[in-house]
Order: C-alpha cells, then structure tokens, then sequence
C-alpha cells in the first residue's frame, strides 16, 4: 500500500483566529438574548430610584448640565462595564467544568486569539446595553451628546477588555475551586466600585478615601465618562480616562494570554 500524506491545514494568522474566537463567544449571545435583557434590569433599577435621590446631593452637578442624571448615568454606564465583564469568568468555568475549554485548547488557535476574541466579545453587550440606557434617560432630563458619547463607549470598550481578561485568568487560576474566583471577585469588585465615586461623590467622604481612590484605575474612567457624557472632551480628565483604561487593558491582556499559554489539557 501507498501511504497517502494529506496536507496540513492552512495556517491562519491571529486576527482570523481572533475573529474566529470572538464570533463563537458572540453566537451565544445572539443564542441567549434574555441574558442580556435580564442584565439591564439592575442598572434600571438604580437609575430610577438611586438617581433622583441625589438631586442636590451630587456636588458639582451644575457642571455636568445641573441634572443629577447627567452626573448619576455615566457611573450606571460604567457599573454595567464592571459587573459584565468581571463576571465573565464564570462562563469560562463553565467550559472548565463541562470540558469544552480542553477541546478547545487541543484546537489550531493560537492561545492568544482564544484571550483576546473572549476579551473582545465583552464590547458587543457592552455597547448594546450603554446604549439603552442612555436612550432610557432622554425623556428624564439627560442631555444627549452623541459623538461624546460614542468616545466614552470607545473609552468603556477598552477597559472592559483589560477587566474581562482578567476575570478570564482568574477563572483559569481557580479552576480547580470554583469559589475562589467569586470569593477574589467580590472582594475586589465593590469596593473598586465605592472607591471610583460611581454612586456618590468621594468629595464629601473622608481624606483617606479620597487618596485611597487616586490609585484606583476606575476613578479616572469614571470622571472621564462624566465628562464625556456632559459634553466635554478637550479635557485633562478624558486624557488621564483613556491612559487609566489602555494601561487596564494592556495588563489584563497580558496577564490573560500568560495564563492560557500555561494552562493544562
């Protein structure tokens, strides 16, 4: 018999893998659109009951248009970016514990597609749900800026990538116990959140917060977004907002792709 050798299958470059990667993660979204529905009820909530609670609370809100919406929804905006993509690692566990994550390891990807296509995926419900909430809050005062806001959307779109590869890593690091990961991202994910003066402004709080946030990456995401959504953008802060989330962005990525190369079939 003659042995027959087939060829190899085309090598592909890594953006057709991460296009690969980040369609598959993307379908199951289209597949499951409830979920993303469901998502959206949260920030709802907060925008119509926390919002108007801090009408003449919020200091400074005459500098973002004088109504608490336009100083309250950029923070809600920012608070569906944290909560999706920090919890995005509970879908990896899943494929951990179901065993799709080895078969997809054992694929031709290359193991940095498979970080950043998940990564990336995070913009699309980002975006959709930014949107509709924005849109929600027209008709009850907020002002609508909409080139500004297509930048705080850029500005959001990267730090959540940065974040949501580092709930990834976190996944892959506690794959073995499954509570760690909600244990470590809890712990982490509200004080960041109280600390970026999402929900109230750190002016009023105590002088050790106040410097506790300069070293809070969230801050500075958080005030450019305030900007940002009142109109602004020639502005120190969207600056010190973009540098905050490209430096989020590239440390999770790295910290991301490192731990998929090491992880085990």
């Amino acid at each position: 018999m003659v042995a027959i050798s087939l060829p190899a299958p085309p090598r592909t470059g890594l953006l057709a893998d991460v296009g690969h990667v980040w369609w598959r993660e993307t379908l199951t979204i289209v597949r499951d659109p409830f979920s993303l529905i469901f998502s959206l009820l949260q920030p709802l909530v907060f925008l119509g009951l926390f919002g108007p609670l801090l009408a003449g609370v919020a200091g400074g809100t005459a500098a973002f248009g004088g109504s608490s919406l336009q100083w309250f929804l950029p923070g809600v905006v920012v608070m569906i970016t944290m909560f999706g993509t920090s919890m995005t690692g509970a879908n990896l566990q899943f494929e951990i514990m179901t065993g799709a994550f080895e078969r997809i390891l054992a694929t031709p990807l290359s193991r940095s597609s498979l970080m950043i296509g998940r990564a990336l995926k995070e913009l699309t419900p980002l975006v959709v749900q930014a949107a509709v909430i924005t849109l929600v809050a027209i008709p009850f005062g907020f002002v609508l800026y909409p080139l500004h806001v297509v930048v705080g959307l850029v500005l959001l779109g990267v730090f959540g990538v940065g974040i949501g590869a580092l709930s990834y890593a976190l996944a892959i690091a506690a794959r073995k116990t499954e509570w760690i990961f909600w244990a470590v991202q809890q712990s982490l994910l509200f004080p960041l959140l109280i600390l970026s003066g999402m929900m109230l402004p750190l002016e009023t709080g105590p002088g050790w917060m106040q410097v506790v946030s300069k070293f809070n990456p969230l801050t500075y995401v958080v005030d450019a977004e305030r900007v940002l959504f009142a109109g602004g953008i020639a502005d120190t802060t969207v600056l010190w907002g973009f540098v905050a989330a490209i430096l989020t962005a590239v440390v999770g990525l790295g910290v991301g792709i490192r731990a998929i190369r090491r992880a085990t079939i």
